[in-house]
């Protein structure tokens, strides 16, 4: 039997509506980490985004920041991650893509990075802070190794929607607000008219909306209009409140959003 890519172990994994929750790992500690990840993993996850920390986190909020900050004063690693991850797949087969920025895989090396990342059985690439027209180095070197490297659109990218759209692989990232992730009240973004500009571009491509979604109420109305959606900030703080006990908090959670989106 001919071994999936990651590209398509996470093609596979939208099947249905697909939650996709994020942690920083190493916050509270790596132990944690992967207690969530495994709790996620259980409780209808279908991919995970795991993150690297990173002092300069450009497109996080204060939550996420903070994250970042506690992982890196316990002094987590990329190559710790890879470890966590390397040990989590002798038996976890749910899809995991790295979030993380450009400095942390240049400083790494990029192709022994993306390597390292295929070894170890990561599915995906996610850096926010490299702009399609930039995408190449990357993206190249993903491609040599089966990885996807996913792509995001914002409600700024306009006319570029469909260029990008065409491009993607694994699943386009739909930014739903402006501005830092976080927990919003209410997403006012005209969601619908950039994911009908990303069908017609592109049909095959999920679309999974991220930044802002926290209730089961607002996973639910976000995907109606996508094919899976994103929670990041809301699984983060409940992480920073409840730290070696948050993986039984985030079973119930967890559920609540894979019942409403399905």
């Amino acid at each position: 039997m001919t071994k999936q890519t990651g590209q398509q172990r996470i093609q596979k994994a939208f099947h249905h509506k697909a939650f996709i929750p994020f942690i920083t790992c190493g916050d509270p500690d790596l132990a944690t980490s992967k207690a969530i990840i495994r709790t996620l993993a259980a409780n209808g996850a279908d991919i995970i985004e795991l993150g690297i920390p990173f002092s300069d986190p450009t497109a996080e909020g204060p939550v996420i920041q903070e994250a970042n900050l506690r992982a890196l004063k316990n002094q987590v690693t990329t190559d710790d991650i890879f470890q966590m991850v390397a040990e989590l797949r002798q038996d976890l087969t749910v899809p995991m893509v790295i979030m993380t920025y450009a400095n942390v895989v240049f400083s790494y090396g990029t192709q022994r990075f993306i390597q390292k990342a295929q070894e170890v059985g990561i599915d995906g690439l996610i850096l926010p802070d490299v702009p399609y027209e930039e995408k190449e180095e990357f993206n190249q070197v993903c491609q040599q190794y089966g990885l996807a490297f996913i792509s995001l659109i914002a409600p700024t990218s306009h006319e570029r929607i469909a260029k990008i759209a065409k491009e993607a692989n694994g699943f386009l990232y739909c930014v739903s607000s402006l501005g830092v992730t976080g927990v919003r009240s209410q997403i006012n973004t005209d969601l619908g008219s950039m994911i009908d500009a990303v069908r017609k571009a592109n049909p095959t491509i999920p679309v999974a909306i991220g930044f802002g979604i926290a209730t089961s109420e607002q996973a639910k109305q976000m995907s109606q209009l996508a094919d899976g959606v994103i929670i990041g900030s809301a699984i983060v703080k409940q992480i920073g409140q409840h730290q070696q006990k948050a993986p039984e908090i985030l079973a119930d959670y967890a559920k609540s959003i894979v019942q409403s989106i399905r």
